[in-house]
């Protein structure tokens, strides 16, 4: 069983800036996409942001601009630099790991609040 742990979220005032993590407990296969979802208070959880392995990214329109998903590859860690931030940015977000042989695990997510 894989494990996918998020860290990195907590209480940043409005303007300010918080980088998420992610990472795997193992890796059998390589990873194929990483996704960071969000989800606010009686709303559904949304994409946030995705990047290949092939370097391809995308991001919510909310988000662009101010959000960048990358990755190391040398500590299989992966990242959610978020900046400029603002209180329709407070979620508990999660990450989703999608390996390459289809199967995808997902964390128990990090609460992100913004917040003066």
């Amino acid at each position: 069983q894989v494990q996918v742990v998020e860290s990195g979220g907590g209480l940043v005032q409005p303007g300010g800036s918080l980088r998420l993590s992610c990472a795997a407990s193992r890796v059998i296969f390589p990873i194929a996409t990483v996704g960071w979802y969000r989800q606010a208070p009686g709303k559904q959880r949304e994409p946030v942001a995705t990047l290949t392995s092939d370097g391809n990214t995308n991001y919510a329109d909310s988000v662009k601009g101010r959000f960048t998903i990358s990755r190391d590859n040398a500590k299989k860690t992966h990242y959610l630099q978020m900046n400029r931030l603002n209180p329709e940015d407070t979620a508990v977000y999660f990450c989703d790991l999608e390996f390459r042989n289809g199967v995808n695990y997902w964390g128990q997510g990090t609460q992100v609040t913004v917040s003066s």
